[in-house]
């Protein structure tokens, strides 16, 4: 009868601890049911469960593994696992699983020890935890820090909605930002990704700064604001904007450009998309005339945004075309799907506005970024303390990953 013994190994990482304890447990004819191993600060934690088929065979391995992981400056422990305990184990495995990540500009353990704490109360189990941020120096950094954790939980929770919602306010109480999505195939195989322009992909409202050069700067920010809170019909607040615009010359268009500010991340973000195959699309309320300038810089594949009607040489008030607003963000999105051959599960969306809640809605993951409370409630996922590259994380992609990926 097999005997099944969980084997703990800690101690200074060093090469051929590995092999040392699998060349024991092999000379015993044994079988590896489960094996995992994580290495903190040059401290090693390898555990392995090992079915040994002869029991007598049980005792001489554990000698065996002492003497050789001792040499080794290593401590083992070990435990006698029953045949039931195991296959509850293996009964487990059916269960789903979600990915909770946890991003901020530092990891306090509070932020670790209440997530924790809302995980288990809602029936889950952490089976693994994972630091996906680089090293961080005690000493403040230039720039500012990513950090990023991700648990791996398992378990079928109740009430799922009530878990997002303690996750949302627990992050709103804590500064820091909670993501909670499902753990399946698609989460590592998206393969288009659509940002919103203004207040996205740019930290500006391009009509904002418009109508500062047209000296109705406090009338149109305050519709914008309005708009993006979900409180004025867009199309109706765009064309009302727009019309406070007229007679403004052409060559305004190039002086807001020049003034434009990248978000944080948003380069290192399509930088590492491009690299990895992804196409990247502009779906935005905002004009083509910036849009285009935008595209290029960051070399994005696809862009979708409003014409703006310029005659004699100054802007008309009136914009050419279909207006881009929710309703058209959220088609585009299907449409550029299925121009590319891929699933919408298979889609991120990104956005900041109550225009853009259908288009996240569509996507496979839909994020807030910065966005307005309304729209940080309502999205599946949401950012609002790190720049764009934070995504990345969403994503599953480490700052270790990231740093391996050719530049295009």
């Amino acid at each position: 009868m097999t005997e099944i013994l969980l084997v703990n190994v800690s101690g200074p990482d060093r090469p051929g601890v590995t092999c040392a304890v699998s060349q024991v447990l092999a000379e015993h004819g044994a079988t590896i049911l489960d094996i995992g191993q994580a290495v903190i600060h040059d401290t090693l934690s390898l555990g392995l469960l090992a079915g040994v088929p002869r029991p007598q065979e049980v005792e001489p391995a554990m000698e065996e593994l002492r003497v050789a992981l001792g040499e080794l400056g290593l401590r083992v422990r070990f435990e006698a696992v029953s045949a039931d305990a195991y296959e509850h184990w293996v009964g487990q495995q059916g269960k789903p699983r979600h990915i909770v990540t946890l991003l901020g500009r530092s990891i306090l353990a509070g932020y670790i020890a209440q997530i924790a704490q809302l995980i288990t109360g809602h029936g889950l189990n952490i089976d693994k935890i994972t630091r996906l941020s680089g090293r961080v120096p005690l000493r403040a950094a230039e720039r500012p820090v990513n950090a990023c954790v991700e648990f791996s939980v398992r378990g079928g929770s109740g009430d799922l909605g009530s878990l997002r919602t303690s996750l949302l306010e627990l992050a709103t109480e804590l500064d820091i930002d909670i993501a909670y999505q499902e753990d399946n195939i698609f989460r590592r195989h998206r393969r288009l990704v659509v940002f919103d322009m203004d207040s996205t992909l740019i930290e500006n409202e391009v009509i904002d700064e418009l109508a500062q050069r047209a000296g109705v700067g406090d009338q149109v920010a305050a519709i914008t604001e309005r708009a993006m809170r979900g409180e004025l019909d867009f199309q109706h607040s765009f064309r009302e904007r727009l019309a406070l615009l007229r007679g403004l010359p052409e060559t305004v268009l190039d002086e807001v450009y020049q003034g434009l500010t990248l978000t944080e991340g948003a380069e290192h973000l399509i930088a590492t998309l491009k690299a990895l195959g992804y196409k990247t699309a502009i779906l935005s309320g905002g004009f083509t005339c910036i849009g285009r300038r935008l595209q290029r810089r960051l070399g994005i594949d696809y862009l979708f945004a409003n014409e703006l009607e310029i005659c004699d040489g100054r802007v008309t008030g009136a914009v050419s075309g279909t207006i881009v607003d929710a309703t058209r963000k959220a088609e585009l999105l299907r449409e550029l799907a299925a121009r590319e051959g891929i699933s919408l599960q298979q889609t991120i969306a990104v956005g900041d506005g109550a225009n853009d809640l259908q288009m996240l809605g569509v996507a496979g993951l839909g994020i807030a970024f910065r966005a307005k409370p309304l729209v940080r409630a309502s999205a599946k996922q949401s950012i609002s303390q790190l720049g764009l590259d934070g995504i990345l994380y969403l994503m599953g992609i480490s700052d270790r990953d990231a740093r391996l990926i050719p530049a295009g």
